[in-house]
Parts: C-alpha cells; sequence; structure tokens
C-alpha cells in the first residue's frame, strides 16, 4: 500500500528526517514525498512537526557552511493552514517524559517528536527511524515500509 493511500485526509505528524529528504532531494523518496507535500500544500492532508525539527535539520548545512540549504529549511518550516510547526513547550515535555519512563531505548528527542503527534491528535507518524517503537494513539508509519 502506498502511504499517500493510507495517510489521506489524516492528521499526520512529519518526522525530521522526512524534511531532510525532500528538501536534499533523496531519489529514494522524491515521487512520494513530493506527493505528500503537493496533498499538505492542498489541504488535503494536515501536518505536523515540531520546532525541535528546524534545530535538527540545520546542522548539517551549518557544518558545511551552506547558507542557501539553511534558508530553505527556514522557510520551509513555518506554519501554514495546513501545516503546524509545533514549539516545545511544558505540556510535550511531560509527555516526552512519560514516553522516556516507558521506554529505556528511547532518545530525548525521539520523545519529543512522539510527544508532540501525541498532544496534537496525529493519526500517524511519518519517519525513516526503524528504532521508534510503537506509541499509543498514533500508528508509526515507516517511509521506506509504507505498508500500514
Amino acid at each position: 500500500m502506498e502511504i499517500m493511500d493510507a495517510i489521506r485526509g489524516e492528521r499526520i505528524y512529519l518526522d525530521t528526517n522526512i524534511f531532510i529528504y525532500a528538501l536534499e532531494a533523496y531519489p529514494a523518496y522524491v515521487s512520494t514525498l513530493t506527493s505528500l507535500f503537493a496533498a499538505i500544500d492542498n489541504g488535503k492532508i494536515t501536518a505536523v512537526t515540531s520546532e525541535l525539527t528546524l534545530a535538527e535539520v540545520l546542522i548539517k548545512p551549518m557544518m558545511d557552511d551552506n547558507a542557501e540549504l539553511q534558508t530553505v529549511y527556514k522557510e520551509t518550516l513555518r506554519s501554514s493552514e495546513a501545516f503546524s510547526v509545533i514549539p516545545v513547550n511544558r505540556q510535550i515535555l511531560i509527555e516526552a517524559a512519560r514516553l522516556r519512563a516507558k521506554s529505556e531505548t528511547l532518545r530525548l528527542p525521539d520523545a519529543i517528536h512522539m510527544a508532540t503527534a501525541r498532544v496534537h491528535h496525529c493519526t500517524f507518524f511519518l519517519t525513516n527511524d526503524k528504532r521508534l517503537g510503537t506509541l499509543p494513539d498514533v500508528h508509526i508509519v515507516i517511509l521506506s515500509e509504507p505498508d500500514v
């Protein structure tokens, strides 16, 4: 099953790696992610990510002194009508701590992303991080394994 078939009309969380693959045009994912972002732009899907995503995506362009890619990320990761960039707040941090308390292997940044998805009622969490575990009330979808 294609990812777009599974998530159409749903509220989805986009993990950091989704933006890296889309904006840096990873060949294996260009077609799928182009369709995904077109659906978001057209209001067919509502998407959410954390402001933490901006900090994570900027690391490599800053290391490489790539000002152009830094600008692309900064301009892309802004809230719009169908896309919300959520600040890290107290409620999210408490939920992240709760998730970490239940999983010894979950890293804090991943817990913050997952907590943001839960707090903001996302149905799906789109990532390519196979290390993530399960998340109550949110279906984890691995980009490279789209069967949901």
